[in-house]
């Protein structure tokens, strides 16, 4: 049996009056507080104060490279004043009169001085000694001549630095150097316990034990000149 128009009515009336399913509502996020984004006071004036560490910072180490820069430059000028002022004072000696002590005789750069008395070789050798110098080694023909010139008496001879030394079978001088002929011409024995001695014309060989004067020798001395402030 077919609906009465009066059903038919109600279900268009039930389907009209369906509640609408109106969908998932849309949203829009809530908006941050301005706080939020501009932080807090506390984190604002720590956010300063970490600025204001940093720059001081800065200014620090700037100011320590600055000062350890004056520092190096200031030590190195220092430096080189003292190096100058050595070496201004070594060139000063160095052209300074050289003297020999009282007694001594100038032969070239040696201080020479020849004994009053009469001993053997060895005690001349050990008397040399004693006076902070050593018996006298001659170099060349020159220093030869110069020192013969001191010798006043040719009776008179002085025993010199250079002995007989029999395992080389040479003569070696007393600073363990060997002699070279073209130094000296030595005239006499040439054989164990034979010393060297001069005289004002001749270089002679003569057994060790002899007793003869001797000549010592040692280095000049440099003498600085000393400027004294008015009395």
């Amino acid at each position: 049996m077919p609906p009465s128009s009066s059903a038919m009515d109600q279900v268009v009336y039930a389907d009209l009056n369906l509640p609408r399913d109106s969908g998932p509502e849309s949203s829009s996020p809530s908006s941050l507080p301005r706080d939020v984004c501009q932080g807090s006071p506390w984190h604002q004036f720590a956010l300063k104060l970490s600025c204001a560490g940093i720059i001081l910072l800065a200014l620090v180490v700037t100011g320590l490279s600055v000062s350890v820069t004056s520092l190096i430059r200031k030590s190195s000028i220092e430096k080189c004043s003292v190096d100058i002022q050595q070496n201004m004072s070594k060139t000063t000696e160095r052209l300074s009169l050289l003297n020999c002590p009282i007694s001594w005789k100038k032969v070239g750069e040696k201080c020479l001085l020849l004994s009053d008395t009469v001993n053997p070789w060895n005690n001349s050798l050990a008397d040399c000694s004693t006076k902070e110098s050593r018996l006298l080694l001659i170099q060349d023909k020159e220093e030869l001549r110069l020192t013969q010139k001191l010798i006043h008496d040719k009776a008179i001879p002085f025993w010199i630095g250079l002995n007989f030394s029999l395992p080389e079978k040479k003569w070696k001088w007393i600073n363990d150097s060997f002699l070279n002929s073209d130094e000296l011409k030595i005239t006499g024995d040439t054989k164990e316990n034979s010393c060297v001695y001069i005289s004002q014309t001749s270089v002679f060989s003569e057994d060790c034990s002899t007793e003869n004067k001797w000549i010592c020798q040692k280095e000049l001395t440099p003498v600085r000149n000393e400027v004294y402030p008015d009395a």
